[in-house]
């Protein structure tokens, strides 16, 4: 289950209960060519709405939000010298980090895909 953001962020659930952490496509056109993201520390538990990591494109720096609470246990640290896979891949390859012990109850509030389509219209 994919759920998606207003402010162009999502987040995947796996069935092993963690969840994949990346931006939209929207986001990654929107910003241009990305040439840097400083990415988030394992470890960390990180709230619905607070501020994951930056990103820096030739247009501008970004934060990027934290869709729902949950605690960070892997980043895509190749990332960090390719930053290409955020504008390739954005929703696959190009996803910033998994985290575990995601609040249910913060995934109601965001939209799935087809909202998500309308949304950005």
């Amino acid at each position: 289950m994919k759920k998606y953001t207003k402010e162009h962020q999502w987040i995947e659930l796996a069935d092993n209960g963690t969840a994949k952490v990346g931006i939209t496509k929207f986001a990654a056109d929107e910003l241009g060519e990305i040439t840097f993201i400083e990415l988030p520390s394992v470890g960390k538990t990180v709230h619905g709405n607070e501020q994951l990591c930056v990103v820096e494109s030739v247009k501008a720096a970004s934060d990027v939000f934290m869709p729902a609470t949950g605690n960070i246990t892997e980043v895509n640290s190749p990332l960090e010298k390719d930053p290409s896979a955020l504008n390739d891949d954005p929703e696959g390859a190009g996803w910033i980090c998994i985290v575990k012990d995601v609040i249910a109850t913060d995934l109601d509030a965001l939209m799935d895909e087809s909202q998500y389509a309308e949304f950005c219209k």
